[in-house]
């Protein structure tokens, strides 16, 4: 990959469809990984103090909170800091009143409430300064739905949607990402300990093999294969119940 020539045309990309949209600057949340950083730094480059940073810490790890300081800090990126721990436990107290399960699905359910909190804080923000929102997800999780539905893919421009986990590695080292962020196991932070390679069962090397040449051992196959096809509804509009015009 030509990272200087993807680099450079992210930047202009993504000028042209805000403006395209007749939108003021751009806002996205920087959670203290490798793809919000690559994100915030290119989102930058091509709206310099019209981008904001959002760090938004929901039970969030002190690492992370503290790299996505480091990022802002490095690249001296716009930002702001809005607390949403607080707000996530009022609501899940107020959810599991009438409604509470236990065990793997009952932790998922809560896990989820973060990022759509945090969908609805980036929106607060974009709509108030005309702002469109950018999404940091990358084409290897966007290929088996690994995200949030209404929560992280919730966004207006998908910037690193097509590169591979592997690219988007390519490009933070070309740009400077501080190690740190680079170093770190993928999370998407939703509880202590938990990592996307350990969540999906299968390592982003093995992804982006797959999605690059179609092979990979057959039990990798079968995991991306099922993901891809139970998480279609990700990566459609709702669909909508036309109705026959005999019946109209």
């Amino acid at each position: 990959m030509n990272v200087k020539a993807v680099a450079e045309y992210l930047v202009s990309w993504l000028r042209n469809e805000v403006e395209k949209a007749g939108a003021k600057g751009v806002v996205l949340g920087i959670s203290g990984g490798i793809d919000s950083a690559v994100a915030a730094v290119l989102a930058q480059k091509a709206w310099g103090e019209n981008c904001l940073g959002l760090i938004l810490p929901c039970e969030s790890s002190v690492e992370d909170r503290m790299h996505a300081q480091l990022l802002v800090d490095t690249f001296k990126i716009n930002h702001r800091i809005v607390e949403l721990t607080d707000v996530y436990r009022l609501l899940t107290t107020k959810f599991e009143s009438y409604l509470k399960i236990e065990g793997v699905k009952g932790r998922l359910l809560r896990a989820n409430i973060k990022p759509r909190l945090r969908m609805i804080t980036l929106y607060y923000s974009a709509q108030a300064r005309d702002y469109l929102v950018v999404g940091t997800s990358n084409k290897s999780e966007i290929s088996i739905g690994y995200a949030t539905k209404h929560g992280d893919s919730a966004v207006d421009l998908q910037l690193l949607g097509d590169l591979l986990k592997e690219e988007v590695y390519e490009l933070a080292h070309y740009l400077g990402i501080p190690e740190e962020i680079i170093n770190k196991p993928p999370s998407a932070g939703l509880w202590e300990g938990q990592t996307d390679e350990g969540e999906m069962g299968i390592t982003y090397a093995e992804l982006d093999t797959y999605l690059k040449t179609g092979e990979g051992r057959p039990e990798v196959v079968e995991i991306i294969q099922d993901m891809h096809r139970k998480s279609e509804h990700k990566r459609r509009m709702p669909p909508i119940a036309y109705i026959p015009a005999e019946y109209k």
